[in-house]
């Protein structure tokens, strides 16, 4: 058996058959695997935009191994599931060990430091195949640090998903084994049977979990699980679907077609994969269906041609090589997305280092007959695989943790933050004190709480379930609600400060994206179930006060305005007699502040922003509070975008840890001057 992206043994186009009459190279099958990573590459460069390619080497993948398994079955021969998985490791690393080094090596050299945790922790993913389940924790954890987007080795996802499978598939075929010694069953009903039922169970499962969790559901092995059985039943059947030669020829060109529509008539990309990843698994089925027409007007003939035979024998190096060639070049270009001239000239060089790979690295381990004598030298050869990567990778996570751990250790003179802004202040710390958080820490600048809410205090809604507080409600002198979005939610860091140094309880309740009060919008009804839902609870629990976001900027825009549904949705607490606090929202900004500031090190300033482009002359606020009873205003911009401008460090502190939230290291530092202004506020 051969990888999804790895070419057989052969001269390319060559058929060679067995004593049987059986074929164990199907050259449409190569061209198919050409015409998928095509697809994947330019839908990645130039369009931004999801092929359905991935899916369509999920279910070859399937396709191989249930050929060559199933045979291994059939005629009685040994499974040899060790000597199996360590050849097909020693298949795979070695070219995935080049690229991940290279990427390594262009991290270190070009890639902002904001990154290096990001690019580290997804090199152990990769290296482990574990990719996946990487990006489906980022994926639905709101506080992971958005940098996945423009990870050089996000793409190693679908090879993760492929080695667990690789593990699994062999496995499932060594319980039919058992089963068939034991019924007596033909080994192909029996592998019909369980391939058919993962087919249906992961199919449902993908359904629901693309319309619950889309994001997860994406890189959700158990969601893709159906792709690779429908590639193992294809397998399966093949030999008895017996067609006319004209209804193939239709049927390859029809496979085709529906392949290279997918991405463009479909929005794939918050669709997949659930139901819709039919499309391109059926596509390509019914590519293989059709086989070898032996006539000049099937697309056999097309995908056999000797260009796409090549394509398919590189389609794994080119699969590896393209998605980092892409983002390293976006990164140094420092642009969003890559134009014509420039995209052409990503995917060339993608395709020199895909050849290169192919011809020097992995056709020589390949034809390397050294390893195979024994077992113990597949596995010697895969494990100084696995350490050409592990070792140089511990030592460059040991330097960053080092690094880490010598910034914790500076002194608030060091990084006084938001005290530098007093007039009278004057800077005492050491002058080569490092700026504080470290770019490479900011996954960890989320704010700080003492933990959940204890039963107590747990809201009994379902819709609530993110409750987190700082202090003890037991003793607790006064009790401050802290409600909203994820805006709202970075100012616990300040105000449980507050509450340790007073005895008070900080209870915050959140929901990302969902601003507390916010007019109904029917695209987003957990929005409104969490706004009435938290409603409830403020009632319910009616602290001393509640503290909200109430106001809305805009992404580097002026556009700043107080939500629609906020006056009326606040005004059962002002009726409560509970006074609700309205800070005014923080900017956002289209460019990463706190990358801007790592990758300009040398000079921050070049990040700064002017205040007028990303706040509104005025907080919109003031006029509401004034005819409100019971609603207290409190801007703290002058903290944030001091003397008219925004900046990303201020008294050696990264203000933001994104484009958006502020650091809580930044935070930490205004705590004096926000109590002083929520008391006065507040008349406490």
């Amino acid at each position: 058996m051969v990888s999804v992206l790895q070419s057989p043994p052969g001269r390319p186009g060559r058929t060679v058959r067995k004593p049987s009459g059986e074929r164990t190279f199907r050259p449409e099958v190569q061209g198919l695997r050409a015409l998928a990573v095509a697809m994947v590459v330019v839908y990645h460069v130039w369009l931004g935009r999801v092929s359905g390619g991935v899916d369509v080497f999920l279910l070859v993948s399937a396709f191989l191994l249930t050929v060559t398994f199933t045979r291994r079955l059939e005629s009685g021969q040994p499974l040899a599931l060790p000597a199996y998985w360590l050849g097909l490791l020693k298949r795979l690393l070695p070219a995935a060990v080049v690229v991940l080094l290279s990427v390594l090596a262009a991290t270190a050299a070009v890639v902002p430091d904001s990154r290096w945790r990001s690019v580290i922790d997804q090199t152990w993913a990769s290296l482990t195949y574990r990719q996946n389940w990487e990006l489906a924790g980022n994926a639905v954890d709101y506080h992971a640090l958005d940098n996945s987007g423009a990870s050089p080795l996000q793409h190693f996802w679908s090879l993760s998903i492929q080695g667990q499978v690789f593990l699994l598939w062999p496995l499932l075929f060594a319980a039919c084994a058992v089963v068939v010694a034991v019924t007596s069953l033909r080994p192909r009903r029996v592998l019909v049977a369980v391939f058919g039922a993962v087919f249906v169970v992961s199919l449902g499962f993908s359904v629901w979990q693309t319309g619950e969790h889309q994001a997860a559901a994406y890189f959700d092995t158990r969601a893709r699980l159906w792709e690779f059985a429908l590639g193992s039943l294809v397998a399966l059947v093949l030999p008895y679907l017996v067609l006319p030669t004209r209804v193939r020829i239709l049927l390859g060109w029809a496979g085709v077609g529906m392949m290279l529509a997918c991405g463009v008539l479909l929005q794939v990309h918050q669709q997949f994969p659930g139901y819709i990843a039919l499309w391109p698994t059926l596509a390509a089925a019914a590519v293989i269906v059709a086989g070898r027409t032996g006539s000049p007007a099937g697309v056999d003939r097309w995908l056999s041609s000797v260009p796409l035979q090549r394509l398919g024998g590189a389609s794994y190096a080119l699969y590896l090589w393209h998605w980092p060639v892409l983002i390293i070049w976006l990164i140094v270009a420092d642009q969003d997305a890559a134009g014509l001239v420039d995209g052409a000239l990503v995917i060339a060089a993608s395709l020199v280092l895909a050849a290169l790979t192919t011809r020097y690295v992995e056709e020589p381990v390949r034809s390397w007959l050294w390893p195979s004598v024994k077992r113990r030298r597949t596995g010697l050869v895969a494990a100084v695989a696995l350490a050409l990567v592990a070792v140089p990778l511990t030592g460059w996570e040991y330097r960053v943790q080092a690094r880490e751990a010598a910034v914790e250790q500076q002194t608030p003179a060091d990084n006084p933050g938001a005290a530098a802004l007093d007039p009278d202040f004057e800077f005492e710390g050491a002058e080569d004190a490092l700026v504080k958080p470290l770019a490479s820490s900011l996954g960890a600048e989320w704010a700080a709480v003492d933990g959940p809410c204890s039963d107590a205090l747990m809201p009994a809604d379902p819709q609530l379930s993110s409750c987190e507080q700082t202090g003890t409600e037991a003793t607790a002198e006064r009790t401050v609600l802290v409600l909203g979005d994820s805006h709202s939610h970075m100012w616990m860091t300040a105000i449980g400060a507050m509450a340790t140094a007073n005895n008070w309880l900080a209870v915050s309740v959140h929901k990302p994206n969902c601003r507390f009060v916010d007019a109904p919008m029917p695209e987003f009804p957990e929005c409104q179930a969490f706004n009435d839902a938290v409603g409830d609870y403020a009632l319910e629990l009616h602290p001393d006060a509640v503290v909200t976001v109430s106001t809305r900027t805009d992404w580097s825009s002026p556009d700043e305005e107080v939500p629609a549904g906020f006056e009326a949705g606040i005004q059962p607490l002002l009726d409560a007699g509970i006074p609700v606090v309205g800070l005014r929202d923080t900017p956002r900004f289209d460019e990463d502040m706190a990358e801007c500031t790592a990758r300009h090190a040398a000079d921050p300033s070049v990040c700064d922003v002017p205040r007028a482009d990303v706040l509104a002359p005025s907080s919109p606020l003031a006029p509401v509070a004034d005819r409100m009873p019971g609603l207290e205003h409190l801007d703290l911009t002058d903290l944030v975008c001091a003397e008219g401008t925004c900046s990303g460090i201020v008294g050696n502190v990264r203000v933001y840890m994104d484009r958006d939230h502020l650091s809580r290291t930044y935070v930490e530092t205004t705590v004096p001057v926000f109590e002083e202004r929520l008391k006065a506020a507040l008349g406490w």
